[in-house]
């Protein structure tokens, strides 16, 4: 507990990119918690009851996947062209645990690594599949918040699939930090930093 609370004081004088990435490493970790806590691969890729065609293996690359794209785009040369539809699918980290853990924690140092050498308001372009072609002026730091809360949509699915299997999640999984924050509840993505 104390691990959290002394993040927590840290995060209120962070800078803002380094609270994105805060937030960034704390979702990206509660993937890989969940890939500590199953007791098998076959977890990974059960489909799911209510939302066909969904499995927590999907859910963990594709919410992965826009970290990795973004993270990608930025390390290119400029102009930086984002497009998230260039998602990698029926990767090995969708069936398997330990090349998911591998992913995420390779996604969680490469977020690490690159952000604090980015500034937040760098410019990008967004194109995007609506499914017209969709074409954006965005900035670095509204994209890695979007990835993060891209990333708790996701977990909110996963909660779903994890749910059929009888699998308990922690209270904070899958939920958005303003819900958190509406709720009161004691979380790390649930303290007010304000």
């Amino acid at each position: 507990m104390s691990s959290v609370i002394s993040q927590t004081d840290a995060s209120v004088s962070a800078t803002p990119m380094q609270q994105l990435v805060s937030v960034s490493r704390t979702v990206l970790q509660q993937g890989v918690d969940l890939l500590d806590y199953l007791s098998s691969d076959d977890q990974l890729s059960k489909d799911s009851q209510f939302l066909p065609g969904s499995t927590i293996g999907k859910h963990l690359r594709h919410a992965r996947d826009h970290f990795r794209l973004l993270a990608e785009c930025i390390s290119s040369p400029p102009p930086y062209i984002l497009s998230y539809d260039r998602r990698t699918r029926n990767a090995a980290m969708e069936t398997n645990r330990a090349s998911a853990r591998e992913a995420l924690l390779a996604t969680i140092q490469q977020l690490e690594d690159l952000v604090p050498n980015v500034d937040m308001d760098e410019q990008m372009t967004l194109n995007a599949v609506t499914p017209h072609m969709q074409v954006f002026e965005t900035t670095f730091g509204r994209e890695l918040w979007f990835a993060a809360l891209h990333c708790i949509h996701h977990w909110s699915m996963v909660r779903v699939v994890a749910g059929e299997l009888k699998i308990k999640l922690s209270d904070d999984f899958g939920f958005a930090p303003s819900t958190l924050l509406y709720q009161g509840r004691e979380a790390p993505l649930g303290k007010t930093k304000m």
